[in-house]
């Protein structure tokens, strides 16, 4: 994948795409982890989120820069 993407004449870097991409996806995996109760077993919520984004978008930029 191209280091930047074109939208309408001004360049953006592709991990913003990437970004925008995988919110939606752990908005999704989110709240089907607390529907199923996972958040009962976890020490620090909030940080078990942000690692888990961080996963995620780490996971897909690796992907596209491969």
């Amino acid at each position: 994948m191209p280091r930047e993407v074109d939208f309408s004449g001004v360049y953006v870097p592709s991990l913003l795409v990437a970004f925008v991409v995988v919110l939606p996806v752990f908005w999704l995996l989110d709240g089907a982890l607390a529907r199923a109760g996972v958040y009962r077993w976890v020490w620090h919520i909030d940080l078990f989120r942000l690692c888990l984004f961080v996963v995620m978008f780490g996971s897909l930029g690796l992907y596209w820069y491969r």
